[in-house]
């Protein structure tokens, strides 16, 4: 294979995107760069785009014509760098290779389930993507762990005490249970190649430590010829979901790839494998090349935005003034955003199109909003996105009848010229932009627009709705940026802006300005930046083992051992990729570090020969989270990142540096090209001078508002902005933006206005989530992200709440007006209250919201609060989720209202108080178990409240607190006017009768509705009277579990994106009677309303509107864990699991119930099971699909699960569920959801197993071999089950016929980053 070439060919680097493909190409001899841009898909003119693309680059280079089809010669070239879109567009597509699975037994069904949460919490469909594999083999084999982390003894293992024990590759400890029967497993693999399987992915549990049972099956795989993909070898990390999933996907993407490469060897005589002077590399997620054979379909899924941030990377930052850079790449269907700050910002694990995959990515974050980014004008919002009109049929301007789009509003306000534009639509291909298609569907959307605005409101114009539309896709970009700093603890404000993608210039001045950043990096490049960046690239090997060892003296040698070996590795594969001269490795050495007992891994660069890596750990951590732990630092994983120097295209000058030296002046007016109208909010039409970019040199300042423009992009200079001309960017300083207060107070609501409220007000709640996050220290709160955070206007009344936990949605509101009622008068500045009883609007005790009120002139303004649940908060079990629980004060803390701050000083001994010593004096009861995390998570919520007070202070100041008040109550009116039309709609559906429906819980108490709606102003009662009297026990829901419920519901019933706030109530009237399970005494157990009836309550609801079968019903909450008790007057410590169980979502009128997933009022995520067992002293034997579960019908309901634990130490444990007297029922024919069942499997001394039904709730003492086996519910099915002739194969969802739901679910954008990694965590209780 060619090593790395001199600097003497041709050096071309390619961009293979959606739509289009970039070239750009260094040829001998000539002074600029080549680029050249064609389509991507161009069957009747050529096969290939980039095989195309060089051959025209070798026509222009040789100067003579090269006939298409003939194999090209590439004698004259270096070099060919690749970033691809066939692994992404195979896995958006689901068009990838025929494939097998071989996981271990008991987990069939394992990858299927995922992470047991759903992708909308609002979708009752439950739209999943489907699994990648087409079978699935399980194989009898089994490894654990001997050794649980949470042991407090921290017992070691003596390996030689056991043949079945042996040293894991992470140092840990292994227990063999049963060595895979290799002949059966060859009679398997040899059926499967009978079959027609060519690929196959190999995943079993703990092979990230132990491999050697998937290497012996690999090896049977490979010897019939199959492409095998094994989870231990492409990344060897703990989690078996996203490792296994991530070998799923190698094994349906790679084969397809290397088929792509090889159809691409073809069109060069000899092909790639024959040159000895040309080298072929492709772009890797990590930001790495790779050499063509080596390249990994699941490593390649990222492989054009890539470039992009090694473009950004290479050409914008400068290492002397260390300003850190945000990307801003913007094309046609969506927006990536990322950072750079010195060193690419790699994730481990993320969501792409569905898949949990964990394999190194740049951490690139898309939003749905792009170019190509369709506008509507629905419930009085304005809406940019998400749907796109994509490339066919693209903006409306593209002469193909399509809708109007981000392009079109730009188009339609000067800020695109046609002229410029290639002449490329039209029926053969060869006219310009259609102007006039998208000025007349603006002219009828605005007519629509005003239409529905207010008598007494001043009309829009044309331009004031497009412009409108821009800025709202403007403001979901910015929100995205905003978010994406937070979370790492930057300001948007502190960075500059990179800009590039095909419509980056249009948006980069408005976009900036919104964020505070006040300068702008564009490279001339910048339209093809991804391709350029591949030319700027280097070769990388990232190779990493798992390392499990606390960070000590005692252990830095094992873990430079570890390094260096990872370190030969690594060199060995660049040098086998051609790479020969060590000279030209880097070395970049890491430790992946967290704290005992936290999830929360950071990885670590070594710097120098220093290994001092324990305290750069700490400094990090307190960097990006504000604090430290007293807790032991421990090593997860090594990682080695070798950096081979290939690069033969070196970036210039920083921008910086160069326009620091350059000698500036204002560029003269003959270099203008023409002049151009365009339309800017704040002044309307201004006549504005367009120059080329090639006609600006080096020096020339253009100020705003002006146009700058070449072949493929398009610059907008706002007014008040100054571009400076540099050799290769073009760099635009901001003013500061000006405050858009205006005295007074609105009378008239700007539906602008509104919609960019929407965004800013909900991004307040979300950076509020992020500041708790960051800054609590509780596994719950921190890596679980069990918590809510919102804003509420002077009155309590909820404004914004984001949506992250369903059992919080409303019923925080009924929290912050009790207080609210309740200290009317009484606060002062510098306070704060806290409170969880379920009379104050409580769920249930471990749910603690905290409350802050906001001042100006001495009178509330606003509130904001954080819910978040607290892991115990003492009573009569640990975890303070009793299932038998008769009385409140048996379930912990009970605080109506104390001040948690009062003039600024956070109350410890009042918390102390109320969470240590009150909940203890009780019988059989003890205070909070871990008085230190919560105490930390409180102060962190009060943290989170002041960022949210911080933020709309912020706000204020920009628009005035007059407007700010103003809009809170406009958006709260504007979720109003959609609940009212679903009423109004329900109501004609219904015929005008009464919507009634009735369930019972296991106990047999009844849960009733009649739904009374009034036509004529879309109001409606909902009356719960009939509902059973509270029980003796804990399943009592307060009246705001009830709230959250409706609120679910029918945001969950209208099919478009309204805001979450009050509004959604108020045309409400809800109707509990007092005394009943759902509006229980004070003295009432609520533990399990939360958890069991709120989830009924949502049956119920959805009953009554005749929307879908019922789902499985509960959250099946279990519990285990040993208490911490004092021994020999010392304290010793306990651990406690807690986690809530999937099962069968209800089918509807055109959709099947989803399998193995949780429903409605929780979302939360299953804890993997190799962090189970690593954590715990247990053994999950079994984890999957509850077969035969589901209701049958014509649309059948989803089917339950089965977890199998065994326990290996003694332990209390605990299940509170519910549906295991009552079944799921069916609707309109269809058949039940199977009940739930909860077993207790235990040894006698003669060995024999006693299989105890332990009911829906109950409490056992376990010893060691002894089991619990939860089977929970399935889903009811809709429609009476058809015979053959009936069948159709069609299942209708949302109005659109589809072949088969579970297989064509919408696909997400293509890059998740931590962001969207972040909102899958998001769960409840």
């Amino acid at each position: 294979m060619p090593g790395i070439p001199e600097q003497d060919g041709i050096n071309i680097a390619i961009d293979r995107g959606g739509t289009f493909t970039d070239v750009w190409a260094s040829i001998p001899g000539r002074e600029d760069d080549l680029i050249i841009k064609l389509l991507s898909h161009d069957p009747a003119n050529y096969s290939d785009a980039p095989t195309e693309g060089i051959r025209r680059v070798l026509e222009i280079a040789g100067n003579e014509k090269i006939p298409r089809g003939d194999p090209l010669d590439l004698s004259s070239v270096s070099n060919i760098r690749m970033g691809t879109t066939v692994a992404t567009n195979s896995l958006l597509e689901r068009n990838g290779e025929r494939s097998a699975l071989l996981i271990t037994k008991g987990f069939r069904d394992l990858l299927l389930i995922g992470n047991q949460a759903r992708p909308d919490i609002f979708d009752l469909t439950v739209a999943k993507p489907d699994v990648l594999y087409e079978t699935v083999v399980e194989v009898d084999e089994r490894v654990t762990l001997e050794a649980f982390t949470e042991d407090p003894d921290k017992a070691q293992v003596d390996v030689s005490s056991d043949p079945a024990l042996v040293h894991g590759v992470s140092g840990e400890v292994v227990r063999i249970l049963k060595k895979p029967d290799l002949g059966s497993v060859r009679k398997e693999i040899e059926q499967l190649h009978r079959d027609g399987f060519r690929s196959l992915s190999i995943c079993f549990l703990h092979s990230y430590t132990y491999p050697e049972h998937e290497l012996q099956v690999a090896e049977i795989a490979k010897a019939y010829g199959m492409s095998v993909s094994v989870s231990s070898v492409l990344q060897p990390m703990i989690k078996t979901v996203p490792r296994g999933q991530s070998a799923t996907a190698d094994a349906y993407l790679t084969p397809i790839t290397q088929r792509y490469i090889q159809g691409f060897s073809k069109g060069f005589r000899g092909g790639l494998e024959g040159s000895t002077t040309t080298r072929c590399d492709f772009m890797q997620s990590d930001g790495g090349l790779v050499d063509f054979r080596k390249v990994s379909g699941l490593k390649a899924i990222l492989s054009g935005p890539a470039g992009g941030v090694v473009g950004f990377a290479r050409t914008s930052y400068d290492s002397e003034t260390g300003r850190p850079i945000i990307g801003l790449d913007m094309g046609g269907t969506s927006t990536d955003v990322s950072r750079y700050a010195g060193s690419y910002e790699h994730i481990f694990e993320t969501t792409t199109a569905g898949v949990s995959l964990q394999t190194p990515q740049l951490d690139i974050n898309t939003v749905a909003a792009g170019g190509g980014s369709k506008l509507a004008w629905e419930n009085g919002l304005f809406k940019a996105g998400p749907a796109s009109a994509g490339a066919h049929p693209g903006p409306a301007c593209y002469r193909k009848g399509g809708p109007l789009t981000v392009t079109d509003a730009n188009l339609c306000l000067g800020r695109l010229i046609p002229d410029y534009f290639p002449k490329i639509f039209g029926k053969n291909e060869d006219q310009e932009l259609d102007s006039e298609a998208t000025r007349r569907l603006f002219d009828h959307i605005t007519t629509e627009v005003n239409a529905d605005l207010p008598v007494e409101a001043t009309k829009l114009s044309t331009e004031e709705v497009a412009a409108g539309f821009l800025r709202v896709a403007n403001e979901s970009m910015c929100r995205a940026i905003r978010t994406l700093t937070e979370a790492r603890g930057h300001d948007a404000a502190r960075h500059d802006l990179a800009v590039f993608g095909g419509a980056g210039g249009q948006h980069a001045c408005d976009i900036a300005s919104n964020l505070g950043i006040e300068r702008i990096i564009i490279h001339k490049y910048s339209s093809i930046l991804s391709a350029y960046g591949l030319a700027l690239a280097d070769l990388v090997c990232d190779v990493q083992d798992p390392l499990s060892c606390p960070f000590s003296d005692a252990n830095v040698p094992q873990i430079k051992r570890k390094a260096e070996d990872l370190l030969s590795r690594a060199m060995a594969d660049l040098k086998s990729q051609g790479l020969t001269d060590e000279g030209l490795i880097e070395f970049e050495t890491y430790l992946n570090m967290r704290y005992d007992g936290s999830d929360t891994n950071i990885m670590i660069l070594k710097s120098g020969e220093d290994w001092d890596l324990g305290n750069a750990f700490i400094n990090r951590h307190r960097e990006e989270f504000g604090f430290t732990m007293p807790r032991e630092v421990y090593v997860e994983d090594v990682r080695v990142r070798a950096v081979g120097k290939s690069t033969t295209h070196s970036s210039a000058i920083s921008p910086a540096k160069e326009f620091s030296k350059l000698q500036k002046g204002a560029v003269s007016d003959s270099s203008s090209a023409g002049r151009r109208s365009v339309y800017f909010e704040t002044t309307g039409w201004r006549d504005s001078p367009v120059y080329l970019l090639s006609s600006l040199k080096p020096g020339d300042q253009v100020s705003g508002p002006a146009i700058i423009i070449d072949n493929t992009q398009t610059i907008l200079v706002t007014p008040g902005a100054t571009a400076t001309a540099l050799n290769n960017h073009i760099v635009i300083d901001l003013q500061k933006k000006a405050s858009q207060s205006v005295p007074g107070l609105p009378t008239v609501v700007d539906p602008v206005q509104l919609s960019v409220f929407g965004h800013r007000f909900m991004g307040i709640a979300e950076q509020m989530g992020r500041t708790l996050q960051k800054t609590s220290v509780s596994t719950n709160i921190k890596e679980r992200l069990d918590f809510s955070c919102a804003l509420f206007s002077a009155d309590g009344k909820l404004v914004a709440n984001a949506p992250h936990v369903p059992v919080h949605l409303g019923s925080m509101q009924y929290a912050v007006l009790w207080q609210h009622e309740h200290w009317k008068g009484r606060l002062k500045e510098g306070d704060v209250l806290v409170s969880n009883h379920p009379v104050c609007g409580g769920t249930h005790l471990p749910d603690i919201t905290v409350i802050t009120p906001y001042f100006e002139n001495g009178q509330i303004m606003f509130y904001v609060a954080s819910r978040g649940h607290h892991a115990d908060i003492g009573g009569i079990q640990a975890g303070s989720l009793p299932p038998n629980s008769t009385e409140l004060w048996q379930e912990g803390a009970a605080i109506m209202s104390v001040k948690l701050v009062e003039n600024g000083v956070f109350d410890e001994e009042a918390m102390e108080e109320h969470l240590l010593r009150r909940p203890a004096q009780y019988p059989g009861c003890s205070g909070a178990r871990n008085l230190s995390d919560n105490l930390a998570d409180l102060r962190a919520s009060v943290g989170a409240n002041q960022k949210g007070i911080n933020l709309i202070r912020q706000l204020s100041k920009e628009y005035s607190l007059d407007t700010l008040l103003f809009y809170m109550k406009a958006i709260q009116e504007n979720a109003e006017v959609s609940v009212r039309a679903l009423m109004k709609s329900t109501y004609d559906r219904f015929g005008g009768r009464p919507l009634e429906a009735i369930d019972y819980m296991d106990d047999g108490s009844p849960i009733k509705l009649t739904i009374t709606i009034n036509r004529d102003d879309g109001s409606a009662d909902f009356d719960f009277t009939g509902t059973g009297p509270e029980v003796y026990g804990s399943t009592n829901a307060p009246p705001s579990v009830s709230y959250s419920a409706i609120i679910y519901v029918l945001r969950a019933l209208i099919a478009t994106d309204i805001p979450m706030n009050q509004g959604c109530l108020t045309p409400i009237n809800v109707i509990l009677p007092p005394r009943t399970i759902l509006s229980p005494s004070p003295e009432a157990a609520v533990v399990g309303g939360n958890c069991v009836t709120s989830q009924r309550v949502v049956d119920v609801i959805l009953r009554a509107f005749d929307a879908c079968a019922a789902s499985q019903g509960d959250l099946n909450n279990l519990t285990f864990g040993v208490s911490s008790r004092i021994e020999d007057g010392k304290y010793k410590p306990g651990y406690g699991y807690y986690e809530t169980l999937a099962g069968g979502a209800g089918a509807g009128n055109g959709w099947n119930g989803t399998s193995g997933v949780h429903v409605h009022m929780t979302n939360t995520r299953i804890t993997d099971p190799e962090i189970f067992e690593r954590r715990y002293p247990c053994i999950l034997r079994e984890f999957g699909l509850r077969k035969g579960s589901g209701g049958r019908g014509q649309y059948p309901g989803g089917e339950g699960c089965i977890r199998d634990i065994e326990f290996r130490r003694p332990v209390a444990a605990a299940i509170l569920s519910d549906r295991r007297v009552n079944h799921p029922y069916g609707l309109h024919g269809g058949e039940d959801g199977a009940k739930g069942l909860n077993l207790f499997i235990k040894k006698t001394p003669e060995g024999a197993e006693r299989v105890i039904n332990l009911g829906p709730k109950n409490a056992i003492q376990a010893a060691v071999g002894d089991r619990m086996v939860i089977m929970t519910p399935g889903g009811g099915g809709y429609g009476a089950v058809l015979d053959d002739s009936q069948k159709n194969g069609d299942v209708i969802v949302n109005g659109v016929h589809r072949l088969d739901l579970s297989g064509t679910k919408a696909a997400p954008f293509r890059a998740s980053g931590s962001l969207s990694g972040r909102a899958a965590m998001q769960n409840s209780n």
